[in-house]
């Protein structure tokens, strides 16, 4: 499995409410969130990891160079206008087979995760696999349509009958690349417009629910994260 971090974020409700370390660098339980998510990566059968970060976390940038891992490490220096440019900006690492994309700062249980690799790694069916949970603790949550097998039908930004909100994990296939093409030559943004565009383009996605997932935006988060993180 190939695996893909978007770390190009300024973190700024994080600053702005007193925490001083790049948002890669913020600490669960006395791990960054950046060696936490290799950490479980390589936990679960990577043959590759690649991140983005911006050009201005020159802190961010020494940390990752003196990291030493036993598979391929991408990093790409880059400050862009948004997710899906950074998602783009790492599509060059991710065409040799299937892959997962998430954010620096996606806090799940570590043993949920292994199941979802796992299924994503034996299903030979799926254009995608996406993280999904019925906890809501968004200010911009993304609802996820779904049918009575968990394929999914649509991508929504108000509830309409919706059981799931997204959770931030991507398990795709190069297949999905050719839609991020598209996306990038129509001007497109958003993760989440990407997301609708591959259910659009007709990719076979299937959602895998989670218990509980936490993305660390504000200060109070990492509390949440610490309190999440000791239940695995």
């Amino acid at each position: 499995m190939h695996y893909a971090i978007i770390a190009a974020g300024e973190g700024s409700r994080l600053k702005e409410e007193g925490i001083t370390s790049p948002k890669p660098l913020v600490k669960i339980n006395g791990e960054t969130l950046l060696e936490r998510l290799i950490r479980i990566f390589w936990n679960n059968h990577a043959e590759s990891i690649s991140l983005i970060i911006n050009e201005e976390m020159k802190e961010v940038q020494e940390f990752v160079a003196q990291m030493q891992l036993p598979v391929p490490l991408h990093c790409v220096v880059k400050s862009t206008p948004g997710s899906m440019h950074s998602f783009a900006a790492l599509a060059p690492y991710l065409h040799s087979g299937k892959f997962i994309l998430t954010t620096v700062d996606t806090i799940f249980h570590e043993d949920e995760f292994a199941k979802y690799i796992g299924a994503f790694e034996s299903d030979n069916t799926l254009d995608g696999l996406m993280a999904v949970t019925d906890f809501i603790d968004d200010e911009k949550p993304l609802y996820v349509g779904t049918d009575e097998s968990l394929t999914i039908t649509g991508f929504h930004d108000r509830n309409v009958d919706c059981t799931y909100i997204s959770g931030g994990i991507y398990g795709l296939t190069p297949k999905a690349l050719t839609v991020l093409e598209h996306c990038m030559e129509t001007g497109k943004l958003r993760m989440r417009e990407f997301q609708r565009e591959l259910v659009h383009a007709g990719l076979h996605l299937k959602a895998m629910p989670f218990s509980k997932i936490i993305d660390v935006d504000h200060a109070g988060d990492i509390e949440k994260a610490e309190a999440f993180g000791n239940k695995e």
